[in-house]
């Protein structure tokens, strides 16, 4: 069998941390350098349409508004875990069945 040599550990894990380090890097630098209070893209639009067109009417209201901002970021928050879960759930099972298909093909006799 022609079995191709294992990757050392040691590189993968030096990657790993060194994209750890870049994911916390790019978390942290606009956190120092940029200052002011954050807000949303939708507050930002509305401002520019009303800057635009002072007498600018929305074409409809929201059906549901949320009690106050915190019941918001929390919809907000749980809408953001729900897909994350979804999409670590796909990625998970189409990497078993790679595994499952590279593990079959190996065991079959040639």
């Amino acid at each position: 069998m022609d079995r191709k040599p294992a990757k050392p550990q040691q590189a993968t894990s030096q990657q790993n941390w060194m994209l750890i380090i870049a994911v916390i890097f790019l978390a942290v630098i606009p956190l120092v350098f940029v200052r002011g209070e954050y807000g949303g893209s939708d507050g930002q639009a509305e401002q520019a349409i009303t800057e635009i067109k002072p007498d600018y009417q929305p074409w409809f209201s929201h059906f549901f508004e949320p009690a106050s901002g915190e019941i918001e970021s929390l919809l907000f928050a749980s809408q953001a875990a729900l897909g994350a879960g979804i999409i670590g759930y796909v990625i998970g099972l189409y990497k078993g069945r790679s595994q499952r298909q590279k593990s079959d093909g190996e065991s079959m006799p040639k």
